[in-house]
């Protein structure tokens, strides 16, 4: 489980993050929601220890985080996996190497060892066959054709889905999505969030999405938090949202609906 408890962040005068509160149990999908600038990123640093909180923890799996050492924070984040914004994948790094970053800076060098983990991974988010066809010609006709691609030979949901491979290499208890559908086009994004829903069922993994595109809540949540002005305006489910009388969630589905309409 995940729990984060009266959370605060500042950078320098801007108070950021001014109380926080939520939980997420082990196997649900959460989405985190807001305006530009109201914390979703300075949350989810928080979560994974990339920044340190100025009051309050986050607590994953009985540890609080901010009391870690530098060696028990790396072990815990073997349990996690990240998809950044863009992607971020390594422009002068192929497929396969991209995958396989994390297992290779670990110590892991045995080269067949990589592949069968790369070849699980990229099966498993949908760009090759079948991981059960692995010694068919096919798989391994599409998997010598993949193998090599640089990032920029692929198309940008061929990005994000080798971005959400990296992200499941080690079979983490995490994953952490960072805005995942930004800058794809509506049926792209469509199909990241099936994939996210697919691998959240299919292994079982606590999964935080933050995200802009309330389409992919609804898609994607088993429940959210929507920040505003550093603290948590709502909680509940995607349904409960589309419900609340609260006026800043229903000015921020207003806006989002006249954008996209």
């Amino acid at each position: 489980m995940i729990e984060v408890k009266n959370l605060h962040k500042s950078f320098g005068d801007k108070k950021v993050l001014n109380g926080v509160d939520f939980e997420i149990m082990d196997g649900h999908t959460m989405a985190i929601i807001g305006k530009s600038g109201c914390g979703k990123s300075v949350l989810l640093k928080n979560i994974v220890g990339l920044l340190t909180p100025d009051d309050g923890y986050v607590k994953v799996n009985g540890k609080i985080i901010n009391e870690l050492s530098r060696e028990e924070l790396f072990e815990l984040r073997t349990n996690m996996g990240f998809v950044f914004q863009g992607a971020a994948l390594f422009d002068s790094y192929n497929v396969f190497e991209n995958v396989i970053l994390r297992q290779y800076e670990n110590g892991i060098r045995d080269i067949p060892v990589l592949e069968k983990e790369a070849q699980h991974v990229l099966s498993a988010v949908g760009l090759l066959p079948d991981i059960k066809d692995i010694e068919s010609k096919t798989f391994q006709k599409e998997w010598d054709n993949l193998r090599n691609k640089k990032p920029s030979d692929l198309s940008g949901g061929m990005k994000k889905r080798v971005g959400v491979a990296r992200a499941l290499v080690g079979s983490p208890e995490y994953i952490f999505y960072d805005e995942p559908t930004t800058g794809l086009d509506p049926v792209t994004s469509i199909q990241i969030d099936n994939l996210i829903a697919e691998l959240a069922e299919k292994f079982q993994v606590t999964s935080i999405v933050i995200t802009h595109d309330l389409f992919s809540v609804y898609h994607v949540a088993d429940n959210l938090i929507m920040l505003n002005d550093g603290l948590v305006e709502f909680r509940g489910t995607p349904e409960e949202m589309t419900k609340s009388e609260k006026p800043v969630v229903k000015e921020f589905l207003n806006r989002y609906e006249t954008h996209i309409f």
